[in-house]
């Protein structure tokens, strides 16, 4: 499952290089509770396809009956109309009847028939990995693009509109097997694009899940290759040393959110005791190192452990900072002191 945004504009692109007429939708503001966050957008054609989403669905249905309706009676918006905001849930009513929690209130932006040269110009930069910024013209409809050096919010003023749109998220899972089946696909269903490294061919042939990325170098060039950015994490698996250690040690070089490894807390403290006598590292260089990794949910099976793995990876990326009774390492500990 790719990232949500690129899947939006490539297909408004597709449309547009069709010749069809089509309308993006750009969450620009929210008031109160909201069902998806400023920047999300949609993309609708005049034949009422719709990919991507601004709300629950009620708004959704508004604007496509709104959309094909004006079409449906010869009621075109002109081509090069500018783009127009508009405000859903205003009134207590309002908000009700188009399903928005607590009175919430949406503001869109509409353009009408975005440039398809534009678009096809960013998807290509999305699709090489890079973050880049689109600017809206609010008079106009006129867009400037440019690459960003960091991931940003939306901003919009009473002239334009600047949204930072990113490649995918990425993961690198080391060491094949039903853990990593488990994590992938919930990695996926997130919106990452997922590279699978397991040099040992036995463990590769169990494989199933399709979609997912697959190379048999050593994890530690793998992760090379890979170029974690900070849209990256790299999970190791393999309760293997010879596999993970290296490959962590490069992974914590990069800029990746998220670098951590599977095992019990003592495997944890070995790992590290390992790479300060063997490596040169420190306390401080590995401060990133997570492990034992995920959240503590009681998990004792694969799919539940791969619960716990995606929570926390989410967490991270979302800068959500859990209470320190949620890591598994300090809950186990209290809870031996509670036996003790």
């Amino acid at each position: 499952m790719e990232n949500l945004d690129v899947m939006v504009l490539r297909t408004l692109r597709d449309w547009r290089r069709a010749g069809k007429r089509a309308l993006l939708t750009t969450v620009v503001r929210t008031w109160g509770s909201s069902p998806r966050p400023v920047g999300s957008i949609m993309a609708l054609a005049d034949d009422g396809a719709v990919v991507g989403s601004v709300s629950g669905g009620c708004i959704e249905d508004d604007l496509i009956a709104r959309y094909s309706h004006a079409h449906g009676n010869g009621e075109q918006v002109p081509l090069g109309a500018p783009p127009v905001l508009v405000k859903y849930g205003i009134t207590a009513d309002e908000a009700h009847r188009f399903g928005l929690p607590c009175g919430g209130t949406l503001e869109l932006l509409l353009e009408y028939d975005p440039d398809a040269a534009a678009l096809d110009t960013l998807v290509a930069q999305l699709e090489q990995g890079r973050l880049m910024q689109r600017t809206v013209t609010l008079s106009t409809g006129a867009v400037r693009l440019a690459e960003a050096t960091a991931p940003d919010e939306l901003k919009v003023n009473d002239t334009e509109l600047t949204n930072t749109f990113g490649p995918e998220y990425r993961m690198l899972l080391i060491g094949a097997g039903q853990l990593a089946e488990y994590l992938a696909t919930m990695a996926r269903f997130s919106g990452f694009a997922v590279t699978l490294c397991d040099p040992r061919a036995e463990y590769r042939t169990a494989w199933t899940l399709s979609g997912v990325e697959i190379t048999t170098e050593m994890p530690d060039d793998a992760v090379l290759a890979f170029k974690p950015d900070r849209r990256s994490c790299v999970v190791a698996l393999t309760h293997d040393p010879k596999l993970d250690d290296l490959a962590l040690l490069e992974a914590l070089q990069s800029e990746a959110f998220y670098v951590g490894a599977i095992g019990s807390r003592r495997n944890a403290d070995a790992r590290r005791a390992r790479m300060i006598e063997h490596f040169g590292q420190t306390a401080e260089s590995l401060a990133r190192l997570r492990g034992p990794i995920g959240i503590y949910i009681g998990s004792k099976t694969p799919p539940e452990i791969a619960v716990s793995v995606m929570a926390e990876i989410l967490a991270v990326k979302n800068a959500v900072t859990l209470p320190r009774e949620m890591e598994v390492a300090r809950a186990k500990g209290l809870q031996q002191l509670a036996m003790s």
